[in-house]
């Protein structure tokens, strides 16, 4: 009866420490006006450049409990931006986003691997036009510290590039790469700064 006593005991408080370890992850909101998700791809023989006006992210991250951490973004498709609205409204049309039916792009985070330096790999699912990817997301953990301008606030920086094939991805049936106008590979440059109370 004793040692049926101890082991309750020892199962108890193991699962206590365990719920204490998920407790200590820290939650990170996403301050949206200083981050994005940038992209860039060939036209022809100049380089365009844009960003997405609306996105939403959750971010739940400690380098100590990794297990713990995870990441989640939601990219609205139709939020696309070249500073060109009729080149947008052409993204956003069923040659590339079709944005009316696929309203937004998602990234949910499976796995967090450390690989030193403050460097990640994210695996995770990367979901476009309603079908879902493996993609692998490599983020820098630029750093964590007070916020120099929101009192009580600790501020998370994260910066990553990662380049995909927007025709693995069914964004265009590929016409415009085979007539030599819109190039396949698109690198896209995540930079996030994210905010958490003390």
């Amino acid at each position: 009866m004793k040692n049926i006593s101890v082991l309750t005991l020892a199962v108890l408080f193991v699962v206590a420490s365990l719920q204490n370890l998920s407790a200590a992850v820290r939650s990170w909101e996403l301050d949206t006006a200083h981050s994005n998700f940038y992209f860039t791809v060939d036209h022809i023989f100049s380089q365009i450049r844009g960003h997405f006006n609306e996105y939403s992210g959750e971010i739940v991250f400690d380098p100590a409990d990794l297990a713990g951490s995870r990441f989640f973004f939601e990219i609205k498709t139709a939020s696309v931006d070249t500073n060109i609205p009729k080149r947008d409204k052409h993204l956003q049309s069923a040659d590339f986003f079709d944005a009316a039916k696929h309203p937004t792009m998602t990234f949910v985070s499976q796995q967090i691997t450390d690989l030193g330096d403050n460097n990640y790999e994210v695996a995770g699912k990367f979901t476009v036009k309603g079908v879902e990817y493996d993609l692998v997301l490599p983020l820098t953990l630029v750093g964590i510290k007070d916020h120099p301008t929101a009192k009580g606030k600790k501020v998370a920086g994260f910066n990553g590039t990662v380049t995909i094939d927007r025709l693995a991805h069914q964004v265009g049936s590929g016409k415009f790469y085979e007539m030599g106008v819109v190039g396949k590979d698109v690198e896209i440059l995540v930079s996030l700064e994210a905010l958490s109370g003390q």
